[in-house]
């Protein structure tokens, strides 16, 4: 059991957390024909909006209600009106997904209230749907924002109706790409399912190029398969950040769910593909027995640069989480880890402890380590500290491919296996180059 320490400086120094609103916005660009809308200053819908280009290096829809200082005194509403019949008008989306930000949020606005007065005036859009999430900066991270966004699509905009037997719906966290959402689908599919994902990023966020530009989202979950969501025979919750939209679920319609807090490794692979197969009354494809047989080997080979190797993680709670417990199956050992929120994984981590900071912390805490994990910000600390940096997380600005990129199933835990092995093999390389050209400095 891990003690979980919050932080005690009075300042954030280099930050590790994104904002709760970039968590919504990027659950929202999960949903087709949607664009979210940010309900604050224009600088807060920018900052977000650089960091999801910087990261996926797509177009990315996005709006403000450009809160201005006087907007900001004296109430939001009008702000919030006219960005709706503005974005009605020019970009006529089948969704909107509002989110508060830290300034609305200080000041008070009472968003319920202002949808409901906007309701009454405008009784012709009422059939837009209009997803409210409540994202303060001050408070949280990104993948609690995520999380609210999730939250707000299933509470708001699933119907009941008769049950489909092989119709399942798969909530997936914050903690994975495209690609791994990709991943999940083909593998639900190979066992005879029809899979509802919410949010669906594979769809909109993979780095595909559409026919024409289309200032909303182009691909994603359908509105109509979120009216259909309540109909389906089961839920996965991928992520324990997804387990309270899935009990929304089962409270609402009665639907049964499981969560699986990570999807990489061999026995969780396993855990997930007897999960389909006790749902489908399919046995294990073929196709993922031989996968499984390569992991298998792939795990042989590699094992050998992962023992007692110390890595220090500064991730999200959920990929903390899943990453941790996979390194640890491959005989590594975690020498810190920081965080960014609460969340229940962080005590049965099996370590010492977990701190809940920033990147100055881990720039503390990683010294000795073999390895770090961390987003694209740690990069000065791993220049710092002349150890190598694995990318994980968001935002990742200075890699190509993180939208397709995988590290779920038997196959997207191969690759993990040898993108880290790598890492290690070529650090072990170099020292002994640095070792030997010591040596021979010695004696001449």
């Amino acid at each position: 059991m891990a003690n979980v320490v919050n932080p005690q400086k009075a300042v954030t120094v280099n930050p590790l957390k994104q904002s709760q609103a970039l968590g919504s916005t990027l659950a929202f660009l999960g949903l087709k024909g949607m664009i979210p809308l940010l309900h604050g200053s224009q600088g807060c819908t920018a900052f977000a909006k650089v960091v999801l280009v910087r990261h996926f290096r797509e177009v990315i829809p996005l709006s403000t209600t450009a809160m201005t200082e006087v907007s900001t005194i004296l109430g939001g509403e009008d702000n919030v009106e006219q960005a709706i019949l503005t974005l009605v008008e020019k970009v006529q989306p089948e969704v909107i997904g509002l989110c508060t930000t830290g300034l609305t949020e200080t000041r008070g606005d009472d968003m319920g209230m202002i949808l409901k007065d906007f309701r009454s005036s405008y009784p012709h859009l009422n059939n837009l749907p209009i997803l409210l999430v409540s994202a303060p900066d001050f408070k949280g991270a990104l993948q609690d924002g995520y999380a609210a966004a999730v939250e707000s699509m299933v509470k708001e905009l699933p119907e009941a109706g008769e049950i489909r037997p092989h119709q399942i719906n798969i909530l997936v966290s914050s903690a994975f790409t495209p690609g791994d959402v990709g991943q999940i689908k083909e593998i639900v599919c190979a066992f005879g399912l029809s899979p509802i994902v919410i949010p669906d990023l594979s769809a909109s966020l993979d780095g595909h190029l559409d026919d024409s530009y289309n200032p909303i989202t182009g691909g994603g979950t359908t509105l109509t398969q979120l009216r259909k969501v309540g109909s389906s025979a089961f839920t996965l919750a991928i992520g324990e950040s997804m387990r309270n939209a899935a009990s929304i679920l089962e409270e609402k319609f009665a639907i049964p769910y499981e969560v699986f807090t990570e999807v990489s490794g061999l026995e969780p692979v396993d855990n997930f593909l007897q999960a389909l197969s006790d749902l489908s009354g399919v046995s294990v494809p073929d196709k993922y027995r031989r996968q499984r047989r390569q992991l298998q080997d792939a795990m042989l080979d590699t094992h050998f640069f992962f023992g007692r190797k110390r890595v220090s993680l500064a991730l999200e709670p959920d990929l903390l989480w899943s990453t941790a417990t996979f390194l640890q199956s491959m005989g590594a050992e975690i020498h810190a880890a920081v965080t960014t929120t609460r969340s229940p994984l962080l005590e049965r981590l099996p370590i010492e402890e977990v701190i809940i900071g920033d990147l100055e912390d881990f720039e503390k805490l990683a010294v000795g380590s073999d390895l770090l994990i961390a987003n694209s910000h740690g990069v000065r600390i791993s220049k710092q500290l002349d150890i190598p940096l694995y990318r994980q997380g968001i935002p990742i600005f200075d890699r190509l491919g993180i939208g397709q990129s995988t590290k779920v199933g038997y196959f997207g835990t191969m690759q993990e296996l040898f993108n880290l092995g790598n890492l290690f093999l070529e650090h072990e390389e170099e020292n002994s180059i640095q070792e030997q050209l010591s040596i021979i400095n010695h004696k001449y």
